[in-house]
C-alpha cells in the first residue's frame, strides 16, 4: 500500500474534524462579567460605612478608584471619610489625589486645607504644652497665623485667651492694700 493514499485519507479526516468543530452551533465564549458602575460602587461603600464597616467601605472606594482611574469621586469620598474620623494625614493624601484629577474641585481643596490646619493646630498646641514654642519656631508660627488671618479676611488678631494651669496649693499671702485709681493707674477705669 502506498503512503500517498494514506496521507490523503489522514489529511481529509483532520480537515473534516476541524470543519465539524467550527460548525458547532453553541460556541463557548468566555467574557468577563460587566464591572459595576461607579455609582453602584459608591452606594455599596456608603452602605458599608453606615453599617460601621469602615475598612470595607475604604476597600470598595479603592476598587472604584482602580476601576475608574480618571474619576475624582472615590478619592473625595475617601478624603471625607477620613476627615470625619479625624484621620487628617490620610484625608490630605486622598484630597490631593482628587485635586490631581480636578485641580479646581472646591470640596477637595476645603478638605485639604481643613485637614492641614487641624494638624497644624494640634502640633502648635503640643509645642505650647511642652513650652517648646520659642525663638524661630515661635516667630514662624506667628507669621503663618498672620498670613492665615489675612487669607480669610481677618485683619485683627483674635483676642488672647489666658489658659489657667493648675499650680500647687500655696499658703494665703497677707492682704495688700487696695490700689488707688487715678491718673497714674492706667487700669483704674477697668476696676
Amino acid at each position: 500500500m502506498s503512503t500517498k493514499p494514506m496521507i490523503a485519507g489522514l489529511a481529509g479526516g483532520v480537515c473534516a474534524l476541524l470543519l465539524s468543530a467550527c460548525a458547532a452551533d453553541d460556541p463557548v465564549v468566555h467574557t468577563p462579567p460587566p464591572s459595576p458602575s461607579l455609582e453602584a460602587l459608591h452606594a455599596d461603600a456608603q452602605r458599608a460605612a453606615a453599617a460601621g464597616h469602615g475598612e470595607q467601605a475604604l476597600a470598595i472606594w479603592k476598587n472604584a478608584a482602580a476601576a475608574y482611574p480618571a474619576d475624582k469621586a472615590p478619592w473625595l469620598a475617601m478624603a471625607q471619610f477620613r476627615y470625619e474620623r479625624s484621620q487628617y494625614v490620610e484625608a490630605i493624601g486622598y484630597a490631593q489625589e482628587a485635586l490631581r484629577r480636578d485641580p479646581q474641585d472646591g470640596q477637595a481643596g476645603r478638605l485639604l486645607a481643613a485637614s492641614g490646619l487641624r494638624l497644624s493646630v494640634a502640633a502648635y498646641a503640643d509645642l505650647q504644652a511642652q513650652n517648646s514654642l520659642q525663638g524661630a519656631t515661635r516667630s514662624e508660627a506667628q507669621d503663618l497665623a498672620r498670613q492665615l488671618r489675612a487669607s480669610v479676611g481677618e485683619d485683627t488678631p483674635p483676642p488672647v485667651v489666658a489658659v489657667k494651669r493648675a499650680l500647687p496649693a500655696k499658703r494665703a499671702a497677707p492682704a495688700k492694700p487696695a490700689v488707688q485709681s487715678g491718673p497714674s493707674d492706667p487700669f483704674g477705669t477697668l476696676k
